[in-house]
């Protein structure tokens, strides 16, 4: 249990206490003192490690299942006895351009919070580092921590989201530079920047889905009627979902965008076949006339005209040469060359 169990402590009245090492006791001591509670953090325990946990603190099976299994959307349920919330942190690895999600389930009940992390994203002892340097915020008990944690994990999608548009930016500006001649090919190869939007998008989709469902829960604990929510953090959650807006927003700007991106660079994909062909075709059409004269002469008939004539073969070679000639500068004034 001590493996799993990332931190155990009693707050009264805004302040971290020195409270009793386990945390049945420690839950004892919060609710007979009045006025204070107990955070046990976990980082993903077992059925087993998390059964002792649920009897203690009285978690809904349900929840609990949820909370063991992982892979749950963002949500937030009401049970007679605690609330449920699924958070889902986002990091962003800006050398490898994925986004990786992890989960955070939070029990909150009658003095108590406890937090269950699945995954390496948003540790949450920055958080409660935050919280214990605010007391007047920690006076408000578990809604405190509720609000901390969504705070800090939808601050983190906001800057997030900033990284991904500014490696947009630069994606955009490579699909949209100026192809030479010396990258045209490595352009074209393999649909490299085709897949890279792809990629990027699927990234985004991940993203989304970490930011979109959680609009409703915050709009839930920002209004009234939401039991073991402090009459006076509502305020706190409003300001949460107004970020979380700000960060939907960001987030349905990349995913149109990106759509657009790979839309021009299809575009620009066909565009450059379509150059190709003129000029494979003006090429094509340059070779068949010295083909056609040579391939008339080169017939082996007696009676041909010009065959007796002794400046016959440079007059032909002439005549070829000036066709090209004629020909190439019609297709390069045309833009086919």
């Amino acid at each position: 249990m001590r493996a799993v169990i990332v931190d155990c402590a009693v707050y009264r009245d805004g302040r971290r206490t020195e409270g009793p090492p386990d945390y049945s006791d420690a839950l004892e001591e919060a609710r007979s003192a009045g006025g204070g509670f107990v955070w046990l953090g976990m980082y993903e325990p077992t059925e087993d490690e998390f059964e002792l946990v649920r009897s203690e603190f009285g978690l809904h099976a349900l929840a609990v299942e949820d909370a063991l299994t992982a892979h749950q959307r963002p949500k937030l349920e009401v049970y007679d006895d605690s609330l449920f919330a699924v958070l889902k942190p986002v990091t962003y690895e800006a050398e490898s351009d994925t986004v990786s999600t992890g989960e955070l389930m939070l029990f909150i009940g009658d003095s108590f919070v406890v937090t269950v992390r699945h995954g390496e994203g948003s540790p949450l002892h920055d958080v409660r580092m935050r919280l214990e340097a605010e007391p007047e915020l920690l006076r408000q008990g578990p809604s405190a921590v509720l609000y901390a944690v969504s705070d800090a994990i939808v601050d983190h999608y906001m800057e997030v989201a900033a990284e991904l548009q500014t490696d947009l930016e630069e994606l955009e500006a490579e699909v949209f530079a100026p192809v030479g001649r010396e990258n045209r090919g490595r352009a074209q190869a393999g649909g490299t920047v085709a897949s890279r939007i792809y990629t990027f998008k699927r990234q985004v989709l991940e993203f989304r889905r970490a930011t979109g469902p959680l609009a409703e829960p915050m709009q839930r604990l920002a209004g009234a009627g939401v039991p073991f929510v402090h009459d006076q953090a509502r305020p706190f959650f409003r300001d949460v979902s107004d970020h979380l807006t700000r960060a939907n927003e960001g987030v349905d700007s990349l995913d149109r965008l990106l759509s657009d991106i790979l839309s021009a660079h299809l575009a620009q994909m066909g565009v450059r076949q379509n150059d190709d062909m003129r000029k494979i075709s003006a090429w094509a059409a340059m070779a068949a006339v010295p083909t056609m004269v040579a391939g008339i002469y080169g017939m082996n008939f007696e009676h041909m005209p010009e065959l007796g004539y002794v400046w016959a073969y440079p007059t032909v070679l002439a005549l070829m040469v000036v066709l090209e000639v004629v020909l190439y500068r019609t297709f390069k004034r045309r833009g086919w060359l």
